[in-house]
């Protein structure tokens, strides 16, 4: 299960931006060498444990089992006449996903900028199936909900590799970040080097990371003031910013370079240890 967007071509037919790599255009690279369509439904209006579960980054096929998880260990589904299992929804669309590849967009993305213009497989839909009173329920582009769902399961991902190096405390990916490219990563340091340590782990666990700040435990990552305190008072640029260029940015970036590469900075707002004396502010 996964989530696309889907440009109207005619009464029967959507042009469906397929991320190369994902589940859904892997899948499809399969079929097509076979000579066959993939067999796909579409669910409009389902609840919103699958909405998020469709986010996440299971495993391939896993994303259903993962909803029921989050619903208490039950999620209703039924097969279409296309064999594809479906869960409960307002309106399910069946059908195939072919070989003939069309113009989509452009429509806008996460940045608030518009998406180019790219050549996208075709949906062809042979049914419907809708409640009778159904509610049509859509993503809005560039939207908070769109930011949510794209940014929320990397934050997990995130905080599990930096665990890995250090003491993480939480992670959040900045609403002025887009949900995607910018995380505040707030650490319990032990050494002067585990910041570091974390900034590195957090581009390694999300690719399309631009720019990591790691704060103490005393700073709110989820309060942009608070973060931008740590950066005006622990931050001495020489020695405290990492950038890195040459490597895989995001494509929702419009500053990427053509080939895909673009700049990455970490910042590391945390107290010098051994200096804590002069960073702790003040309390009254």
């Amino acid at each position: 299960a996964s989530i696309h967007r889907m440009q109207v071509l005619d009464d029967h037919r959507v042009a469906a931006r397929l991320v190369e790599g994902r589940h859904t255009h892997v899948m499809l690279k399969r079929a097509l060498a076979k000579g066959e369509k993939l067999p796909v439904a579409v669910t409009l209006g389902t609840h919103p444990a699958v909405t998020f579960a469709s986010c996440t980054r299971v495993p391939t096929g896993m994303e259903l089992p993962f909803a029921a998880e989050l619903m208490g260990g039950e999620l209703k589904v039924k097969r279409c006449s296309n064999g594809v299992l479906v869960p409960d929804a307002e309106i399910v669309l069946e059908g195939f996903i072919t070989a003939e590849l069309v113009e989509e967009g452009p429509f806008v993305d996460i940045t608030g900028t518009y998406d180019p213009v790219r050549m996208q497989h075709v949906i062809e839909f042979t049914g419907m199936y809708t409640k009778p009173d159904f509610i049509y329920h859509g993503i809005l582009p560039g939207g908070d909900e769109h930011k949510m769902l794209m940014g929320a399961p990397y934050e997990p991902k995130i905080y599990k590799a930096v665990a890995g190096v250090t003491e993480v405390k939480n992670v959040v990916l900045t609403k002025g970040g887009c949900g995607y490219l910018h995380a505040v990563v707030q650490i319990k340091k032990s050494t002067q080097g585990d910041a570091r340590n974390a900034i590195m782990a957090a581009f390694a666990a999300h690719t399309s990371l631009k720019h990591v700040v790691v704060v103490d435990e005393d700073i709110d990552p989820g309060n942009p003031q608070e973060v931008e305190y740590a950066i005006a008072t622990r931050v001495r640029g020489d020695v405290d910013v990492m950038v890195i260029t040459g490597v895989r940015g995001s494509s929702l970036d419009p500053c990427q370079c053509e080939d895909g590469t673009n700049v990455k900075i970490g910042v590391d707002a945390t107290m010098v240890s051994g200096r804590e004396a002069d960073f702790t502010r003040a309390t009254w």
